[in-house]
């Protein structure tokens, strides 16, 4: 399913910064963990996801390095700062709030979204 930009927008931010909360990605291991967490169902393609790791790093909630691999390619590696991850928090409890009032909107109810 093709999600409208502006939805995926919204979203995205928080889950870059889930994702690198739980350690340093480069840019295609961090689309590709995307896409496997969330069980192909969100996809940053390169286009979406840089801009939107360098505006993270502007906003100092990312820290990016350059590192070699064991076959000497250089690779741009992008972390998760503190402040990053307050901000991964208020995100997430907004996101939470947000996800539960769209649940009973639609007449589904609790954590499980179960049918009321």
């Amino acid at each position: 399913m093709k999600f409208e930009r502006e939805l995926l927008k919204g979203v995205a931010p928080v889950v870059v910064l889930e994702i690198l909360a739980r350690g340093r990605m480069y840019g295609y291991e961090l689309s590709d963990a995307v896409e496997q967490r969330s069980g192909n169902i969100l996809s940053l393609g390169r286009g979406t996801l840089y801009p939107l790791l360098y505006n993270l790093e502007a906003k100092g909630l990312v820290a990016a390095e350059w590192d070699e691999n064991e076959s000497k390619r250089k690779r741009r590696y992008y972390s998760i700062t503190s402040q990053g991850k307050d901000e991964l928090a208020r995100q997430k409890e907004q996101w939470l709030t947000l996800q539960q009032g769209v649940a009973m909107v639609f007449g589904m109810v609790g954590p499980g979204l179960s049918p009321a």
